[in-house]
C-alpha cells in the first residue's frame, strides 16, 4: 500500500456565533493515495465542504473554534506537514501548487472583470515563476488539454461569454496548472447537463491518469460517483456514517442512511406514484404500500388515453425565437442566433410535459415565451385555444394568474428583504384574490400544504434551506390558484432526499388541483418519474417526442440515446 497523499485523523470543527455553537464536522477520518479518488457524499449541511475547506485552511478564523484532529499532507518535495498547525506561509505555498480546487459555482469563483486566460496565467506566474508570455502559452496548452474549443480565442474571453461547462473547464485548467498532488472537486457538476457532467467526469479521470493525482470529490449525488470513485465516505449531520470501497457502498451498503440515499432516487426501471424519502426509509414508514405504489404499464397507458381526450391547454405552433448577432450599417440584422427554431408542442389539461436538453438548447426560452417574458420572432402560442398575443389587458391579467413559473434558483427569485409570508401573500394582493384576513389564513394553509409551518410567516428567505425555499416558491405559485405551472429546473440543485419530497409534493398537487405542468430539466430520471410525455430539445429544435416510458425504453434519435446513456452511466 502506497503512502497516502493526505491523511485526515479525527477532524472536528465547530462554528461559534453570538447565539450558539454549531458542530460542523465530528471526528472524521480518511486518507487518499496517489492516483485514487475518494468521494465524500452527503446532503447539504452534512459537513462535506467544511472538510475540504479545512484541508486548504480556508475556513473563517473568526467563527471557527475547537479545530481538533490532524491533517497530514505530503508535498511535491516529499515534505510531510500537519496542515492544522502549519504557518500561513507554508499554506500559501501549497494552495494552488500542491493542492488544486474546483469550486461548485464557476461563475462566482472566476473573476467577472478578468479574461479567462489571464486568470489561469496569474497562477502560473505566481507558483511557476513564468513570464507573462510563457504563462499565456502554457494557458493555451492547458485549455487544449481540458478540451476547450478554440483555446487561443477563449483566453481573451470573459467568464460571462462562456457556457457553464466551458467555465468549469477553465476552473479545471486553473486547478491542474501546477500539477498538484491533490485535486479537490467541490460539487463540480451540480448545475451541469447530464452529457456535460459525463464529459467533465471523463476529463477529470483522464487528467488523473496523466498526472497520477489524488482526487477528493464532493457531491450530494451518490449516483454520480458510482463508477468514478474508488472509495466513498458518507456523511450525515456532521458525522461519518460509512466509509468503504465504491463497490461495497453500492452493492452492500451497511448503514440504513446509505441505503436510503440510494433508494430515494427516481427509478429508471419501474414507475411509482410516490418516492420514498430518506426519513421514511430510516423510520421504516410503511404508509405507502410498495405494491400499490407501483404504476403498471397498463394503468400508465390508460392515463395517457384519458389525457389525449382532454382539451389542449397549450398549443405551440411553429415557434421561432431568434436573436440578432450581426447587423449591417443601417442596423438591420444580417445574422441570428436561433434559440428556438420552428417548435411544435401540445400540452393537454392535467398533463405533465417534460422538456429535456442541454444548456442553451432553448428549453427555458420556451418557458419564458409562454409567460411573455421574451418576445416571439414567429409562430404562435395558444392558451385554451386563444393566441396569447391577442389578449386584452384584463385577459392578460387573468392569464398571468393562471400560468405560473417556478424558477431554478429559489433564492434569487425571492426578495431577501420580504418575509416569506408576505412573498406568498403579495400575488393574492396583486390579483385581488380574497380579503386581507382571508389572505393570511390562505398563506398559513399553503405553508402547511408544502410541508412548512404557519409560524414561518415572518421569517426571511436566508433562514431556510434550499429545499425549503423551493417549497416557498411553490406555495407562492399556488397562492393565485393557477391551472398551469412551468417548473424550470426546479429540483436540479436539491439533495436527493429533498428532491424526492418536492417531486412528491408536485405530484400530489397535480392530483389535488388538476394542474398541468411543463417540467424543464436536464435530469432524465426525474423527468421520466413525473412526466407523461417527454420532448427532447437540441439546438433550438425538438428532435424527439414520445410518452415517457416509450422514449426511455426505445429512443429513436441519436441525441436522445446519448442523453439516456449519460444518465445511466
Amino acid at each position: 500500500m502506497n503512502n497516502p497523499i493526505i491523511s485526515v485523523e479525527n477532524l472536528s470543527v465547530n462554528f461559534k456565533t453570538e447565539d450558539a455553537t454549531t458542530i460542523a464536522i465530528q471526528e472524521i477520518s480518511f486518507s487518499i493515495e496517489k492516483g485514487k479518488t475518494l468521494a465524500i457524499v452527503g446532503e447539504s449541511g452534512s459537513g462535506k465542504s467544511v472538510s475540504a475547506l479545512s484541508i486548504l485552511k480556508l475556513l473563517p478564523e473568526k467563527i471557527t473554534e475547537n479545530k481538533s484532529g490532524k491533517i497530514t499532507f505530503n508535498t511535491k518535495e516529499n515534505a510531510t506537514i500537519d496542515i492544522l498547525t502549519a504557518s500561513n506561509t507554508q499554506i500559501e505555498k501549497i494552495r494552488g501548487n500542491d493542492i488544486g480546487i474546483i469550486f461548485q459555482e464557476p461563475m462566482t469563483s472566476l473573476n467577472p472583470l478578468m479574461k479567462c486566460g489571464i486568470q489561469v496565467a496569474e497562477v502560473l506566474m505566481l507558483h511557476k515563476k513564468l513570464s507573462k508570455e510563457k504563462a499565456i502559452e502554457e494557458t493555451i496548452r492547458l485549455f487544449e488539454e481540458v478540451k476547450l474549443p478554440n483555446p487561443s480565442n477563449i483566453i481573451h474571453r470573459y467568464p460571462h461569454e462562456l457556457s457553464g461547462g466551458q467555465k468549469q473547464r477553465v476552473m479545471i485548467a486553473m486547478a491542474i496548472c501546477c500539477n498538484p498532488n491533490l485535486l479537490i472537486a467541490d460539487e463540480p457538476t451540480t448545475a451541469l447537463d447530464v452529457t456535460v457532467q459525463k464529459a467533465i467526469l471523463e476529463l477529470l479521470k483522464e487528467l488523473q491518469i496523466k498526472y497520477n493525482m489524488a482526487i477528493l470529490f464532493i457531491t450530494h449525488d451518490l449516483n454520480l460517483v458510482k463508477s468514478f470513485a474508488d472509495n466513498v465516505l458518507v456523511l450525515f449531520k456532521s458525522k461519518m456514517i460509512e466509509y468503504n470501497s465504491s463497490f461495497e457502498i453500492f452493492n452492500h451498503p451497511k448503514d440504513i442512511y446509505t441505503q436510503s440515499l440510494i433508494a430515494c432516487r427516481p427509478s429508471t426501471t419501474e414507475r411509482v406514484k410516490y418516492l420514498k424519502t430518506v426519513e421514511e426509509i430510516i423510520s421504516k414508514d410503511e404508509t405507502h404500500d410498495p405494491e400499490s405504489n407501483i404504476i403498471s404499464l397498463h394503468s400508465f397507458n390508460d392515463r395517457l388515453t384519458t389525457l389525449q381526450n382532454n382539451a389542449p391547454i397549450f398549443e405551440i405552433n411553429h415557434l421561432k425565437i431568434w436573436y440578432p448577432t450581426k447587423t449591417n450599417f443601417f442596423g438591420k440584422p444580417t445574422a441570428f442566433f436561433k434559440a428556438v427554431n420552428d417548435v411544435q408542442l401540445t400540452i393537454h389539461e392535467s398533463e405533465t410535459m417534460g422538456l429535456v436538453g442541454e444548456s442553451g438548447c432553448g428549453k427555458t426560452t420556451i418557458g419564458k415565451a409562454m409567460v411573455k417574458l421574451v418576445d416571439i420572432t414567429e409562430g404562435e402560442i395558444l392558451y385554451k385555444g386563444k393566441n396569447i398575443n391577442d389578449f386584452s389587458k384584463s385577459e392578460l391579467n387573468e392569464y398571468r394568474r393562471q400560468v405560473q413559473i417556478i424558477f431554478q434558483d429559489p433564492y434569487s427569485s425571492l426578495n431577501p428583504r420580504i418575509t416569506i409570508g408576505n412573498a406568498i401573500l403579495e400575488p393574492m394582493h396583486v390579483h385581488g384574490i380574497f380579503n386581507p384576513n382571508e389572505r393570511k389564513e390562505k398563506v398559513a394553509e399553503l405553508l402547511e400544504k408544502v410541508g412548512l409551518l404557519p409560524a414561518h410567516f415572518n421569517r426571511y428567505p436566508h433562514e431556510f434551506s434550499g429545499g425549503q425555499r423551493q417549497r416557498i416558491s411553490i406555495a407562492r405559485c399556488l397562492a393565485v390558484n393557477p391551472s398551469f405551472i412551468i417548473c424550470d429546473e426546479s429540483v436540479s440543485a436539491l439533495d436527493v432526499s429533498v428532491q424526492a419530497q418536492v417531486l412528491n409534493l408536485l405530484v400530489s398537487l397535480r392530483e389535488e388541483f388538476k394542474l398541468s405542468y411543463l417540467f424543464i430539466s436536464h435530469d432524465l430520471g426525474v423527468v421520466k418519474h413525473i412526466c407523461d410525455h417527454i420532448s427532447v430539445m437540441q439546438k433550438g429544435v425538438i428532435v424527439e417526442k414520445n410518452n415517457a416510458e416509450e422514449l426511455y425504453a426505445h429512443p429513436n434519435n441519436f441525441y436522445t440515446q446519448a442523453l439516456i446513456n449519460s444518465h445511466l452511466h
